[in-house]
């Protein structure tokens, strides 16, 4: 199994308390950490406002930190789970991508989907399509950018995007273009898109949920006449880790007081309900159990959030010491 780590950028109320002069310091920290240990990759997320509900509190731009990432670490590959297609103009989108690629040396992932967070769309002033509209703006725009970073130029028209003769050089270092990650599980239309184009997939976690999406995929890369073992299947995680099942609770009851001030009893039952009762919850020797189960299904890139990473990096360090080790 291949592992990511998502660095607290503000997004899930992860760098609260932290003076803003130091956001970045401990953000850098973080990634020079991964850098330095058995994680493959380092991920932010695509958001502009707060979960579980928009507050004042920072949000640091995802493809900004992906070019001071790329200049402070020497190995790891750096992604966005994910970023949402219509924030940014495709043929841009593709440009900024190539200019990371260079910045990093040629260790660009692109974590790309539709987008879902209705606040922040209408706060941005980009209205809110409907579904299948954010879809199809999903699916010309991955075309934008694949002719973009194998021909350093592309003419395209569709129905949302019209581009002609944009020039994107210099092209990214990586031959054939940056890795595309299709992130979502919308069994119709999302997982198609992702069989069409995608040399990732991210969707469910669950080991229920994952085995359903990969035979939903498998269909969909029978029809469209793709390869479905050429598909790395991965999935998020939220962590609450511990040496015991109290060391587990104290976890969450840590998360649940940093994220009350901000979205009350509903908001911490939101965050915790995405950790409490999942994979990544639990004692090292239950979260190996769990993860095993998912790898033997054909999971084999995870992606983990540890929720106290910007205050505390014991639980990551325990994490390498005895998760990683037993299912590479």
């Amino acid at each position: 199994m291949r592992f990511g780590l998502f660095v607290p950028q503000g997004w899930r109320h992860d760098l609260v308390g932290i003076d803003p002069k130091d956001h970045w310091a401990t953000m850098r920290g973080l990634a020079q950490h991964a850098d330095a240990g058995p994680w493959e990759s380092i991920w932010v997320f695509d958001h502009f406002h707060p979960v579980p509900v928009p507050t004042d509190e920072a949000v640091h731009e995802a493809w900004t930190l992906m070019s001071a990432f790329g200049a402070v670490t020497e190995r790891v590959r750096l992604g966005q789970m994910c970023t949402c297609m219509s924030y940014r103009n495709p043929a841009y989108l593709a440009k900024v991508a190539a200019t990371c690629d260079i910045v990093s040396g040629g260790r660009i992932e692109m974590g790309i989907g539709a987008g879902w967070y209705e606040h922040e769309w209408r706060a941005y002033g980009y209205g809110f399509p409907s579904g299948p509209d954010r879809l199809r703006m999903l699916d010309e725009g991955v075309q934008i950018m694949r002719q973009a970073w194998t021909e350093g130029r592309a003419t395209f028209s569709g129905k949302f995007y019209q581009v002609d003769g944009a020039l994107v050089r210099p092209l990214p270092l990586q031959e054939g273009g940056i890795p595309i990650w299709i992130a979502g599980g919308g069994e119709k239309v999302t997982l198609k898109i992702a069989a069409k184009y995608a040399s990732y997939t991210n969707f469910d976690g669950t080991l229920e949920g994952f085995n359903r999406k990969s035979e939903l995929l498998k269909e969909h890369c029978k029809t469209v006449g793709t390869d479905f073992d050429a598909i790395t299947r991965s999935a998020n995680y939220n962590v609450a880790i511990g040496s015991t099942e109290a060391e587990v609770q104290d976890r969450l009851a840590e998360l649940a007081d940093r994220i009350r001030p901000f979205g009350g009893e509903k908001g911490v039952e939101r965050q915790l309900g995405a950790v409490r009762g999942m994979p990544a919850c639990g004692t090292p020797e239950q979260i190996v159990e769990n993860l095993t189960a998912l790898k033997k299904a054909g999971m084999t890139y995870g992606i983990f959030n540890f929720a106290e990473a910007a205050y505390d990096r014991s639980g990551i360090e325990l994490f390498e010491r005895e998760v990683i080790p037993a299912l590479v």
